[in-house]
Protein backbone atom coordinates (compact mmCIF):
# COMPACT_ATOMS: atom_id res chain seq x y z
CA UNK A 1 0.00 0.00 0.00
CA UNK A 2 1.50 3.38 -0.86
CA UNK A 3 0.88 6.80 1.45
CA UNK A 4 1.64 10.16 0.66
CA UNK A 5 4.56 11.76 1.86
CA UNK A 6 3.39 14.74 3.66
CA UNK A 7 7.08 15.43 4.87
CA UNK A 8 9.51 16.03 1.88
CA UNK A 9 9.41 18.08 -0.70
CA UNK A 10 10.68 16.64 -3.88
CA UNK A 11 11.99 18.43 -7.45
CA UNK A 12 9.57 19.74 -9.47
CA UNK A 13 11.50 18.28 -12.54
CA UNK A 14 14.47 16.32 -12.66
CA UNK A 15 15.98 14.65 -15.98
CA UNK A 16 18.65 12.09 -16.79
CA UNK A 17 20.97 14.60 -18.23
CA UNK A 18 20.58 16.09 -14.19
CA UNK A 19 21.32 12.82 -12.57
CA UNK A 20 24.59 11.95 -14.79
CA UNK A 21 25.79 15.46 -13.70
CA UNK A 22 25.05 14.81 -10.02
CA UNK A 23 27.29 11.30 -10.27
CA UNK A 24 30.37 12.86 -12.56
CA UNK A 25 28.93 10.86 -14.96
CA UNK A 26 29.62 11.45 -19.08
CA UNK A 27 26.17 12.08 -21.08
CA UNK A 28 27.51 10.50 -24.21
CA UNK A 29 23.90 9.67 -25.33
CA UNK A 30 22.43 12.98 -24.98
CA UNK A 31 19.92 11.75 -22.41
CA UNK A 32 18.85 15.61 -21.75
CA UNK A 33 14.99 15.10 -22.45
CA UNK A 34 14.42 11.67 -20.38
CA UNK A 35 12.14 13.20 -17.46
CA UNK A 36 12.69 11.30 -14.00
CA UNK A 37 9.71 11.07 -11.94
CA UNK A 38 11.68 9.69 -8.48
CA UNK A 39 13.64 7.37 -7.09
CA UNK A 40 12.39 4.23 -5.87
CA UNK A 41 12.94 0.87 -4.24
CA UNK A 42 12.58 -2.25 -7.26
CA UNK A 43 9.09 -3.26 -5.90
CA UNK A 44 7.87 0.16 -5.69
CA UNK A 45 8.95 2.11 -9.24
CA UNK A 46 6.75 2.83 -11.82
CA UNK A 47 7.93 3.45 -15.00
CA UNK A 48 9.33 6.14 -14.89
CA UNK A 49 11.07 5.94 -12.12
CA UNK A 50 14.74 4.91 -11.39
CA UNK A 51 15.49 1.97 -9.57
CA UNK A 52 19.13 0.33 -7.94
CA UNK A 53 20.20 -3.30 -8.04
CA UNK A 54 22.96 -4.34 -6.00
CA UNK A 55 22.81 -7.82 -5.12
CA UNK A 56 21.79 -10.92 -6.92
CA UNK A 57 19.79 -11.58 -4.20
CA UNK A 58 16.74 -9.10 -5.48
CA UNK A 59 16.64 -10.75 -9.10
CA UNK A 60 13.11 -11.75 -8.35
CA UNK A 61 12.22 -7.88 -7.38
CA UNK A 62 14.54 -7.05 -10.86
CA UNK A 63 12.71 -9.17 -13.03
CA UNK A 64 9.24 -7.93 -11.59
CA UNK A 65 9.65 -3.94 -11.56
CA UNK A 66 8.03 -1.57 -13.65
CA UNK A 67 11.09 0.90 -14.11
CA UNK A 68 12.54 1.67 -16.99
CA UNK A 69 15.87 3.26 -15.56
CA UNK A 70 17.78 0.67 -13.46
CA UNK A 71 21.73 2.16 -11.13
CA UNK A 72 23.71 -1.40 -11.27
CA UNK A 73 27.09 -2.33 -11.55
CA UNK A 74 29.48 -3.88 -14.44
CA UNK A 75 29.58 -7.37 -12.15
CA UNK A 76 25.72 -7.69 -12.00
CA UNK A 77 24.50 -6.01 -15.61
CA UNK A 78 24.36 -9.38 -16.52
CA UNK A 79 21.12 -9.94 -15.09
CA UNK A 80 19.47 -6.71 -15.83
CA UNK A 81 17.06 -6.74 -18.83
CA UNK A 82 17.96 -5.66 -22.35
CA UNK A 83 14.87 -3.81 -22.60
CA UNK A 84 15.88 -1.54 -19.20
CA UNK A 85 18.01 1.76 -19.38
CA UNK A 86 21.27 0.85 -17.73
CA UNK A 87 23.15 3.02 -15.90
CA UNK A 88 26.50 1.40 -14.11
CA UNK A 89 28.41 2.73 -11.39
CA UNK A 90 31.41 1.28 -9.41
CA UNK A 91 29.12 1.71 -5.81
CA UNK A 92 25.23 1.39 -6.52
CA UNK A 93 24.49 2.54 -2.64
CA UNK A 94 26.27 5.66 -2.41
CA UNK A 95 25.33 6.78 -6.05
CA UNK A 96 21.42 6.04 -4.59
CA UNK A 97 22.54 7.91 -1.66
CA UNK A 98 23.59 10.84 -3.96
CA UNK A 99 20.65 10.69 -6.36
CA UNK A 100 18.15 11.05 -3.12
CA UNK A 101 19.47 13.98 -1.54
CA UNK A 102 19.12 15.77 -5.41
CA UNK A 103 16.01 14.79 -5.71
CA UNK A 104 14.93 15.89 -2.02
CA UNK A 105 17.50 18.29 -1.27
CA UNK A 106 17.05 18.79 2.27
CA UNK A 107 16.55 15.21 3.22
CA UNK A 108 19.19 15.20 5.09
CA UNK A 109 18.19 17.76 8.08
CA UNK A 110 16.99 16.07 10.69
CA UNK A 111 17.10 19.37 13.27
CA UNK A 112 14.63 20.95 15.23
CA UNK A 113 12.11 22.66 13.18
CA UNK A 114 11.94 26.52 14.02
CA UNK A 115 8.43 26.83 12.30
CA UNK A 116 7.00 25.10 15.54
CA UNK A 117 3.78 27.07 16.20
CA UNK A 118 2.03 28.73 19.21
CA UNK A 119 -1.31 28.24 19.04
CA UNK A 120 -4.25 28.02 20.87
CA UNK A 121 -5.26 24.25 21.31
CA UNK A 122 -8.27 24.39 22.84
CA UNK A 123 -9.55 26.79 19.70
CA UNK A 124 -8.26 24.12 17.00
CA UNK A 125 -8.31 21.02 19.05
CA UNK A 126 -11.48 20.93 20.65
CA UNK A 127 -11.43 17.34 22.24
CA UNK A 128 -7.31 16.84 22.74
CA UNK A 129 -5.84 16.96 26.18
CA UNK A 130 -2.55 18.74 26.55
CA UNK A 131 0.11 18.52 29.31
CA UNK A 132 2.45 21.29 30.18
CA UNK A 133 4.95 22.84 27.12
CA UNK A 134 3.38 20.56 24.47
CA UNK A 135 5.47 21.72 21.04
CA UNK A 136 3.33 21.23 17.72
CA UNK A 137 4.27 22.13 14.55
CA UNK A 138 2.36 23.50 11.26
CA UNK A 139 -0.51 20.97 9.99
CA UNK A 140 -0.62 18.32 12.79
CA UNK A 141 -4.05 16.86 13.27
CA UNK A 142 -4.36 14.94 15.96
CA UNK A 143 -8.06 13.03 16.73
CA UNK A 144 -10.99 13.29 18.58
CA UNK A 145 -10.57 12.44 23.03
CA UNK A 146 -6.75 11.92 22.04
CA UNK A 147 -4.03 13.33 25.34
CA UNK A 148 -0.76 14.55 24.97
CA UNK A 149 1.94 14.65 27.74
CA UNK A 150 3.64 17.02 28.77
CA UNK A 151 7.39 18.06 27.04
CA UNK A 152 6.25 15.95 24.14
CA UNK A 153 6.73 17.85 20.90
CA UNK A 154 4.65 16.55 17.57
CA UNK A 155 6.31 18.07 14.42
CA UNK A 156 5.07 19.05 11.06
CA UNK A 157 2.40 17.07 9.47
CA UNK A 158 2.02 14.62 12.00
CA UNK A 159 -1.15 12.27 11.50
CA UNK A 160 -2.57 11.18 15.17
CA UNK A 161 -5.63 9.05 15.14
CA UNK A 162 -8.57 9.16 17.10
CA UNK A 163 -8.49 7.71 21.43
CA UNK A 164 -4.43 8.11 21.47
CA UNK A 165 -2.53 8.58 24.31
CA UNK A 166 0.72 9.80 23.80
CA UNK A 167 3.06 10.03 27.22
CA UNK A 168 4.93 12.86 28.45
CA UNK A 169 8.83 13.81 26.53
CA UNK A 170 8.19 11.98 23.26
CA UNK A 171 8.68 13.03 19.92
CA UNK A 172 7.09 12.22 17.14
CA UNK A 173 8.13 13.51 13.53
CA UNK A 174 7.38 12.13 9.86
CA UNK A 175 5.01 9.69 11.08
CA UNK A 176 0.82 8.68 10.91
CA UNK A 177 -0.50 6.79 13.79
CA UNK A 178 -3.52 5.00 13.94
CA UNK A 179 -6.47 5.23 15.98
CA UNK A 180 -6.38 3.73 19.66
CA UNK A 181 -2.23 3.59 20.25
CA UNK A 182 -0.44 4.25 23.04
CA UNK A 183 2.96 5.66 23.24
CA UNK A 184 4.58 5.43 26.44
CA UNK A 185 6.78 8.00 27.99
CA UNK A 186 10.17 8.81 26.30
CA UNK A 187 9.85 7.37 23.12
CA UNK A 188 11.42 9.05 20.07
CA UNK A 189 9.30 8.32 16.54
CA UNK A 190 10.12 9.26 12.90
CA UNK A 191 13.61 10.64 13.83
CA UNK A 192 16.25 9.64 10.50
CA UNK A 193 17.64 6.11 10.56
CA UNK A 194 21.30 4.62 11.12
CA UNK A 195 22.56 4.37 7.39
CA UNK A 196 25.84 4.92 6.56
CA UNK A 197 28.16 3.59 3.61
CA UNK A 198 32.13 3.93 4.40
CA UNK A 199 33.93 6.33 1.35
CA UNK A 200 37.33 6.31 1.72
CA UNK A 201 38.15 8.79 4.24
CA UNK A 202 34.14 10.28 4.52
CA UNK A 203 31.36 8.32 5.41
CA UNK A 204 28.23 8.75 3.69
CA UNK A 205 25.01 9.40 5.21
CA UNK A 206 22.10 8.15 3.39
CA UNK A 207 19.15 10.03 3.09
CA UNK A 208 15.63 9.12 4.74
CA UNK A 209 12.54 10.26 2.66
CA UNK A 210 10.43 7.17 4.16
CA UNK A 211 7.87 7.38 6.81
CA UNK A 212 6.57 5.43 9.72
CA UNK A 213 3.30 3.90 10.01
CA UNK A 214 1.58 2.99 12.68
CA UNK A 215 -2.24 0.68 12.47
CA UNK A 216 -4.74 0.80 15.06
CA UNK A 217 -4.41 -0.28 18.60
CA UNK A 218 -0.83 -0.20 19.32
CA UNK A 219 1.32 0.02 22.45
CA UNK A 220 4.07 1.30 21.97
CA UNK A 221 6.45 1.34 25.31
CA UNK A 222 9.19 4.13 26.76
CA UNK A 223 12.20 5.17 25.45
CA UNK A 224 11.33 2.95 22.39
CA UNK A 225 12.90 4.18 19.04
CA UNK A 226 11.52 3.55 15.84
CA UNK A 227 13.65 4.98 12.65
CA UNK A 228 11.75 6.55 9.51
CA UNK A 229 12.69 4.71 6.81
CA UNK A 230 15.32 5.21 4.02
CA UNK A 231 13.38 4.94 0.68
CA UNK A 232 10.09 2.48 1.58
CA UNK A 233 8.07 3.25 4.80
CA UNK A 234 8.87 1.54 8.35
CA UNK A 235 5.84 -0.14 9.40
CA UNK A 236 4.23 -1.28 12.68
CA UNK A 237 1.19 -3.20 12.27
CA UNK A 238 -2.38 -2.85 14.41
CA UNK A 239 -2.71 -5.03 17.68
CA UNK A 240 0.55 -5.01 18.29
CA UNK A 241 2.64 -4.62 21.91
CA UNK A 242 5.97 -3.09 21.99
CA UNK A 243 7.77 -3.46 25.07
CA UNK A 244 10.23 -0.75 26.87
CA UNK A 245 13.54 0.21 25.34
CA UNK A 246 13.06 -1.54 21.68
CA UNK A 247 14.97 -0.40 19.38
CA UNK A 248 13.42 -0.49 15.27
CA UNK A 249 15.42 0.27 12.57
CA UNK A 250 14.59 1.69 9.08
CA UNK A 251 12.31 0.22 6.56
CA UNK A 252 11.58 -2.68 9.12
CA UNK A 253 7.94 -3.97 8.40
CA UNK A 254 5.94 -5.93 11.17
CA UNK A 255 3.03 -7.45 11.18
CA UNK A 256 -0.27 -7.04 13.14
CA UNK A 257 -0.51 -8.59 16.44
CA UNK A 258 3.32 -8.85 17.50
CA UNK A 259 4.10 -9.19 21.00
CA UNK A 260 7.96 -7.75 21.41
CA UNK A 261 9.34 -7.33 24.90
CA UNK A 262 11.75 -4.86 26.46
CA UNK A 263 15.34 -4.17 24.72
CA UNK A 264 14.97 -6.13 21.47
CA UNK A 265 16.50 -4.93 18.37
CA UNK A 266 15.92 -5.14 14.50
CA UNK A 267 18.34 -4.39 11.76
CA UNK A 268 17.52 -2.47 8.73
CA UNK A 269 14.92 -4.08 6.75
CA UNK A 270 13.61 -7.06 8.03
CA UNK A 271 10.04 -8.27 7.71
CA UNK A 272 8.26 -9.68 10.84
CA UNK A 273 5.07 -11.88 9.88
CA UNK A 274 2.12 -11.46 11.79
CA UNK A 275 1.85 -13.58 15.45
CA UNK A 276 5.24 -13.08 16.53
CA UNK A 277 6.65 -13.21 19.71
CA UNK A 278 9.84 -11.82 20.59
CA UNK A 279 11.44 -12.86 24.30
CA UNK A 280 13.00 -9.59 25.88
CA UNK A 281 16.83 -8.95 24.45
CA UNK A 282 16.77 -10.40 21.13
CA UNK A 283 18.38 -9.17 18.01
CA UNK A 284 17.34 -9.65 14.69
CA UNK A 285 19.76 -8.85 11.82
CA UNK A 286 19.30 -6.98 8.67
CA UNK A 287 17.32 -7.95 5.48
CA UNK A 288 15.92 -10.61 7.18
CA UNK A 289 12.15 -12.54 6.48
CA UNK A 290 10.55 -13.99 9.52
CA UNK A 291 7.25 -15.79 9.03
CA UNK A 292 4.24 -16.02 10.77
CA UNK A 293 3.17 -17.63 14.30
CA UNK A 294 6.97 -17.58 15.18
CA UNK A 295 8.60 -17.34 18.74
CA UNK A 296 11.64 -16.54 19.54
CA UNK A 297 13.38 -17.10 22.68
CA UNK A 298 14.84 -14.10 24.88
CA UNK A 299 18.59 -13.56 24.60
CA UNK A 300 18.66 -14.63 21.12
CA UNK A 301 20.40 -13.88 17.50
CA UNK A 302 19.02 -14.17 14.49
CA UNK A 303 20.79 -13.95 11.37
CA UNK A 304 18.95 -16.18 9.03
CA UNK A 305 15.23 -16.15 7.71
CA UNK A 306 12.70 -17.86 10.17
CA UNK A 307 10.01 -19.82 8.00
CA UNK A 308 6.19 -19.60 9.50
CA UNK A 309 5.31 -21.57 12.67
CA UNK A 310 8.61 -22.14 14.33
CA UNK A 311 10.15 -21.62 17.90
CA UNK A 312 14.01 -20.69 18.05
CA UNK A 313 16.39 -19.53 20.63
CA UNK A 314 20.28 -19.20 20.80
CA UNK A 315 22.58 -17.95 19.00
CA UNK A 316 22.90 -18.45 16.42
CA UNK A 317 19.21 -19.00 16.75
CA UNK A 318 17.94 -22.72 15.95
CA UNK A 319 14.95 -24.68 16.66
CA UNK A 320 13.89 -24.49 20.36
CA UNK A 321 13.76 -28.46 20.71
CA UNK A 322 17.62 -28.72 19.42
CA UNK A 323 18.86 -26.35 21.14
CA UNK A 324 17.34 -27.17 24.88
CA UNK A 325 19.38 -30.83 24.07
CA UNK A 326 22.78 -29.06 23.43
CA UNK A 327 22.43 -27.13 26.48
CA UNK A 328 21.04 -29.82 28.99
Amino acid sequence: MKYLNLFFKKRKKTYFYDILKNLNIENKKNYKNILINDIQNLDQAGKNDITFFHSSKYKDLLKATKSNIIISTSQLSYLLPKSKLKLIVDNVLISVAKITEYFYPNSLKDQFENESISIDKKKIYKNVKFGSNVILGENVKIGKNSTIGHNSIIESNVRIGNNCNIGSNVIIKKSLIGNNVSILDGAIIGKKGFGFFPNKNKNIRYPHIGMVIIGNNVEVGCNNTIDRGSLSNTIIGSNCFLDNQVHIAHNVKIGKNCIITGQVGFAGSSTIGNNVMIGGQAGISGHLKIGNNVKIGGGSGVIKNIPDNTKVMGYPAKDIKKFIMENK
